[in-house]
């Protein structure tokens, strides 16, 4: 055990590790060492920054807990703290659960924390935060909490109604993450299309786009969790005439067929979602869509699901994820459906969108092959440097595999022509600049 060391291991999703670090920024300005490496586990204090979303997120926090709880027994840490949407959600259940857990705190407490061990949060660093990404990319949160209705997201429960920042609060935020060395930015948010109705009383994530590709220093901004029902349809020509922002765009459908969709609480038809599918792609030809999907929720018949396998043949999404429906406690679903698929088709179902997926991404990534593509180059490894082009995000997409002809540094962009390709990855060849 290291005095004066903090180690941060952080669960879910992007929007929790932008919590994760503002509070390493916390604890840095308060003299310790910040840790953010869960192989790694060496300081006196560890923080578990917890997801609540499915089951199989709430499993994978409390067994860290448990391994966490053990080291403090053997004395390897001394101090074990909670933060997240888990302990936002079920805190009064961890706390009889997990006693060696010497405090929990939510989504949006944490800075008690400090003043919990003796230190105090610095409000003249509030927002600056310790980047746990590579140097060259940031995630920007800009807005907290959903006022969605689906049947089976428990996100609403635990962040509460949507709050969007201000464009001068984002803007701001950027410009120091741009003087820190960030050239690329994911802006995230639960719902990032409602963005503006609270505080502008208008939908305003066009504008904040803009905005933001303005920044001097930003050169690819790329867009997550878009709502199809109300799209704001001017984002689009953002998209296709700022050269800083990827033709991409990541907006979860979730299903297609009209029984599903109006279980689900979609506030979405069937033809509006093929509508404004075809809508996105002839206005920004090229895009690169990324979308979820749901199999197994209540209700779902083999004709409903056999609709959603035609639905991923016919629109060949360029990126796909999907998973089985988790029937999660305080939820719609929860509260007013039975969950009535077995398990076992539940996982038959999302076998098969996954291989038909794979099939569609194979054929979409063979088409790159012979081009040359701009790529930032995320880091090195073993033969390879590896990188992204503009329709990639860090962690979830295809990466290009970059042959060691020349020497190349992390954090810049080079173009890079494509020999070879496969289902989730590309091999290339950077070109002489």
């Amino acid at each position: 055990m290291k005095k004066g060391r903090v180690d941060i291991i952080t669960l879910g999703c992007s929007k929790n590790l932008v919590d994760s670090e503002l509070l390493m920024r916390q604890f840095a300005a308060n003299g310790y060492q910040v840790n953010h490496d869960s192989n790694n586990i060496n300081g006196e204090i560890v923080v578990v920054n917890t997801c609540g979303f499915i089951n199989e997120a709430k499993e994978e926090a409390i067994q860290i807990i448990l391994e966490m709880g053990e080291a403090k027994k053997r004395g390897r840490i001394s101090q074990l703290f909670v933060m997240g949407c888990l302990s936002e959600r079920f805190a009064d259940e961890l706390r009889k659960e997990l006693p060696e857990v010497d405090r929990f705190y939510g989504k949006f407490n944490w800075k008690e924390m400090l003043a919990d061990i003796g230190k105090s949060y610095q409000r003249e660093l509030a927002g600056e935060r310790t980047l746990a990404t590579p140097a060259h990319y940031a995630y920007l949160k800009i807005s907290e909490g959903c006022d969605r209705t689906c049947s089976y997201c428990s996100i609403p429960i635990m962040t509460g109604k949507h709050q969007s920042r201000t464009f001068e609060d984002i803007e701001q935020e950027t410009k120091g993450l741009v003087r820190q060395g960030v050239k690329e930015f994911q802006i995230i948010a639960q719902d990032l299309t409602y963005y503006g109705l609270d505080i502008y009383r208008r939908a305003a994530i066009a504008e904040l786009v803009e905005r933001i590709a303005d920044i001097e220093g930003v050169e690819w901004i790329r867009l997550h969790y878009a709502y199809p029902a109300g799209f704001p349809l001017e984002l689009l020509s953002v998209i296709k005439n700022r050269p800083n922002v990827c033709n991409y765009l990541d907006i979860a459908f979730q299903h297609i067929s009209e029984n599903m969709l109006k279980m689900m609480r979609r506030n979405i038809s069937r033809q509006e979602t093929f509508d404004l599918l075809n809508r996105i792609r002839e206005d920004v030809p090229g895009i690169h869509i990324r979308t979820t999907l749901i199999v197994g929720h209540p209700g779902e018949t083999e004709d409903d699901f056999e609709e959603l396998a035609d639905f991923v043949k016919r629109m060949r999404f360029e990126r796909l994820g999907a998973f089985a429906y988790s029937h999660e406690e305080s939820t719609w679903a929860y509260r007013y459906y039975k969950d009535d698929v077995q398990p076992e088709i539940k996982q038959e179902r999302l076998d098969k969108i996954m291989r038909l997926q794979e099939n569609i991404s194979a054929e979409i990534q063979a088409q790159k092959e012979g081009r040359i593509f701009k790529v930032i180059i995320d880091r090195e490894e073993g033969d390879y440097y590896v990188g992204r082009t503009e329709y990639d995000s860090p962690e979830v997409d295809p990466e290009a595999l970059i042959t060691k002809d020349k020497q190349l540094m992390v954090g810049d962009f080079y173009n890079v022509k494509i020999y070879k390709s496969e289902a989730f990855d590309l091999y290339g060849k950077a070109m002489e600049s």
